[in-house]
């Protein structure tokens, strides 16, 4: 699923686009693609694009005072329709403009999961905003102490909860963990200062260094085709010690990590083996 740094980067392109351009219309070309009933899309034709935002990992298109919510799941993109045709490949909502641009929305997963609701006004008391931690990219080292202090779970596991920090996924996750040298199983509730300062520190380096490769990019990429010192090296050394990057794979995701510069040499156990 994108993170933080392929919409942060995609948002910014695409309101540099499209941004005050007026809507001409808004057409679901599945069932399913458009989650709300009110307001009523149609409300908002004649209206200009004031900009394309992100929260989480949402993308927020504002017209006016409501806005199209946009989530990409794993597969979708939301990507300018040169073609408009009429049954695009993996089509599910087009937005089209007076000027006659168009954008789409697409999603190629088999399961249709990505999809668009309308709100009225903030759109951070509703769904599916509703319930989202601080968003990472402006989390201060207080937010980020209280929110560790609220719960008792593994680190990588509290980073990618979205109800505790909104916009990091799996890959930066195990990034995060690598650069702040804290073992991805590591108890939230027995961080050390040290560690929530460690913790907070590559929590903003880590997005730093990807929104600056996303940011030199035409169109989004998928979190993967970054650089990064553990995501998906296992059985490669690490770049900062050599040591051998391991993984412990599950069934949905796989966490990557040094065991020289995050858990002082042990080698985590691997639900495939044990």
């Amino acid at each position: 699923m994108p993170e933080l740094p392929e919409l942060q980067a995609h948002a910014e392109r695409l309101s540099a686009a499209f941004g005050g351009r007026t809507l001409a219309g808004f057409r679901p070309l599945t069932f399913t693609a458009l989650k709300t009933v009110s307001p009523d899309p149609a409300g908002l034709v004649g209206t200009e694009l004031r900009d394309v935002a992100r929260i989480g990992k949402y993308l927020l298109l504002g017209f006016g005072e409501e806005r199209f919510v946009v989530h990409l799941m794993q597969g979708g993109r939301l990507e300018p329709d040169a073609k408009q045709s009429a049954k695009p490949k993996g089509g599910l909502a087009r937005w089209t403009f007076d000027d006659g641009s168009a954008l789409l929305l697409t999603e190629m997963a088999k399961e249709k999961r990505a999809g668009v609701w309308v709100v009225a006004g903030d759109p951070t008391g509703q769904p599916p905003i509703q319930g989202l931690g601080p968003d990472a990219l402006g989390l201060d080292r207080v937010g980020l102490a209280a929110a560790l202090a609220a719960t008792s779970m593994r680190v990588h596991g509290f980073l990618r909860d979205q109800r505790h920090i909104a916009g990091i996924g799996r890959r930066l996750s195990s990034e995060i963990c690598h650069r702040a040298k804290l073992s991805p199983f590591a108890s939230t509730a027995k961080l050390s200062d040290d560690d929530v300062d460690r913790l907070h520190d590559a929590i903003h380096a880590c997005i730093d260094d990807a929104l600056a490769v996303e940011r030199a990019r035409e169109s989004m990429s998928s979190s993967a085709e970054r650089p990064g010192n553990v995501y998906k090296r296992a059985g490669e050394p690490c770049p900062v010690c050599s040591d051998t990057v391991r993984a412990v794979e599950y069934n949905a995701y796989t966490v990557n990590y040094c065991p020289t510069c995050q858990t002082g040499g042990k080698v985590l156990a691997d639900n495939t083996t044990s």
